[in-house]
This record gives C-alpha cells, structure tokens and sequence, in this order.
C-alpha cells in the first residue's frame, strides 16, 4: 500500500501490551483503569486495541468521540465537565460523566428523565490544582442537592490533578478523597462505589505502592499511549514509548550557513529567532510543520540527527552527522510526546496508518 506522507504509524500491539501491563499493575492494588482515548481521536483500531488488553472501560472528552465509538460494546465515559447545552448528547452517549454544576446535573437529569433512564455521575472535587471540582468544604452541600434529582445516581467522587495547575497527587490530597467518601457515606448512608484519583499522573503512586486504599479507579491515557507517568515521567517498567511514530518526507538536502543572512526580525508566529553559528551545515527539509502539529514535540530516532526548527509547513533538520546516506524522497522517522501526538492525531493533513505486526517483539 502506497502511504501519503507525513504519517503516524501506529503499532497497535504496543497499545494492547501497555495498556495490559497498566491495567496489571493498578489490578493488584484494586485499581479499575478506564482506557483514555482522546489523544488520538477514538480512532476506533486503537481504542480496540485498548479494549483487547481486558480494559473494559474507556474515556473520552468529546461528544463527537464517543458517538464515534456508539457502536462499541463497553462503558463510556464523558471526561470533560458536561456542557449544559449538551444534556441529551451526554446522556445519549456516555454511560456515566463527569459533573461540577448543579445547574447542569439538574438538566442532565431532566433530560435523563425524559429518556426514561437513570444517568450515573462522579462529583468532582478540587484538591488544589484549580481546574475543574467542587471545592473541598462544598462536597457535602453539593451532595444534599445531588440526592434530590430523580434520575441522578452519584456513583462517586473524583479528581483531576496536574494538567492546570501542575500539583502532583500524593497521599495527602489524594487521601482527602477517601476521607471525603467516609464522611458522605456517614452523612447520607449511601455508598460510593467510585474514587477515581486522577489520571497517569497518579500511576507513580501505584508503582510505589503508595495510593491510598480506597482509590480504585484511574484515567489512564498518556501512559497507554508512551509507557510512563507524568507527574515525573518516569518510564512504566515492560512499557513501549514508540507505540507512535511520525514519518515524514525528505523534500530538500542543501549545505547552507546556520545563521540567516540579513536583519533579523519576527517568524511567521510572531517570535524573534535565535540562531547559534554552527558554520555550514547539510540540511534537510522535511514536509511537515506546525500547522500539523507540536514540532518540538518531536524526536528523531536517528541520533545524529538534530532539529534545526520549522515553519507552518517545514522541518528544518541538521543531517550533517547522519551516518545514513540520506537523499530526497527518503523518510526520516520521529518519535513524538503527547501533545504532539495529540495535534497529529487531530490534523487532516497527517495520514494515519495502523499496524499489527508483531515482528518487533524481539527488538
């Protein structure tokens, strides 16, 4: 098959094995893991190849992902705080969401109503990292109003850390959680089955052994997709980070200067460059830029190969130590951090091909 350029390549086998040995590791502590699917668009081979680990729950942020995945037997969950303007997609197409308002809770469950169902919620709580969630000495005022929707069922209580604010879950904020379940328990005398404590950035815990009993769900996206937490990106032991590769098309080898010759002034995003004379250089041009995604996010595998920069449609490459006898037309492959993958993922002009091969077992 003749693939267009640039590309992801996707091994779909290292998704499944990551998401197995998560899923394995967060198990032997209790930990259910809903397989977190918007980084790459619920692209419906990889969030297969997610469910073939035994995960038998995903996430997603966006309405349009999950009427995507309407088809696919397993729970859904809506990940970011419902929109009030999207109460009936919200309960059409996810089995259980995310909540903060009660404004919106109450529509959903007027809606729910009407579609003569019961809509399961997780109340959000903040534990510092100012995103989305009730703040702490609101959790049981906000529960009282909850209770008094007909087709409202509080199913739990959950948290985001890191991705605002930056706070690093530990057993302190994490363990607030817990605590908060006891109290509404004792308040209301009603169970709550769900704590979801956060996303891959609370995945170092569980490697250490130090979450706290009573988490026992996480929303795991980031370390499926690169093998690693991310509150301090360490690697997740038997874990791939090359489950995603970006391939792009050489379209220009030059010897140039690595200095512009002439006043320097603005780039085309507003930015004045810096350039550090390395005297002349063979560069090469590959034909893909930030209009496709995070350029900086990328990262040869050729060693000896460096970034010089890139425009909106050019990336820039020093191929000067390659020991690879590059010429146009060949394709340099490049791995890629999340937000990279995320902005790959999203763009139309980056094609996307998704293998099985398990040949690279060995490798």
């Amino acid at each position: 098959m003749k693939k267009e350029y640039p590309c992801v390549e996707v091994k779909l086998w290292k998704i499944t094995h990551n998401a197995k040995e998560i899923l394995s590791i967060c198990n032997k502590r209790g930990i259910d893991v809903i397989g977190i699917t918007k980084v790459f668009c619920a692209e419906i081979p990889i969030v297969q190849a997610i469910l073939n680990s035994g995960i038998k729950k995903i996430g997603d942020s966006r309405i349009l992902n999950l009427q995507k995945m309407k088809s696919i037997n397993c729970k859904k969950m809506l990940l970011r705080i419902s929109m009030k303007s999207q109460s009936y997609e919200v309960v059409r197409y996810s089995d259980i969401s995310l909540n903060s308002e009660l404004d919106v809770i109450k529509e959903l469950s007027r809606t729910a109503k009407m579609l003569n169902i019961i809509h399961n919620i997780i109340l959000m709580v903040d534990l510092g990292d100012l995103r989305e969630g009730v703040l702490v000495k609101n959790v049981i005022d906000t529960v009282k109003e909850i209770v008094k929707f007909e087709n409202i069922r509080l199913v739990g209580l959950g948290t985001n850390v890191t991705c605002y604010g930056g706070v690093i879950p530990d057993e302190n904020n994490l363990g607030k959680l817990v605590e908060l379940k006891k109290n509404i328990m004792k308040v209301f005398d009603m169970d709550l089955p769900i704590i979801s404590g956060g996303n891959s950035s609370s995945l170092y815990m569980v490697m250490d052994g130090t979450i706290p009993e009573g988490i026992n769900q996480l929303r795991i996206g980031e370390g499926i997709v690169l093998g690693r937490e991310t509150s301090f990106g360490r690697h997740i032991a038997n874990c791939y980070d090359d489950a995603f590769i970006l391939k792009g098309e050489i379209i220009e080898i030059k010897e140039k200067p690595t200095v512009p010759i002439g006043k320097i002034g603005v780039d085309a995003f507003g930015k004045k460059p810096k350039f550090q004379n390395k005297g002349i250089r063979k560069r090469a041009i590959v034909a893909v830029g930030r209009q496709d995604m995070k350029v900086d996010g990328l990262t040869p595998l050729d060693k000896n190969i460096s970034i010089f920069g890139a425009s909106s449609d050019h990336l820039i490459l020093d191929i000067t130590e390659s020991e690879n006898s590059l010429k146009v037309g060949d394709i340099v492959d490049f791995k890629m951090d999340y937000g990279c993958i995320l902005a790959a993922m999203t763009s139309p002009y980056v094609s996307k091909y998704y293998s099985e091969d398990f040949i690279c077992l060995s490798s």
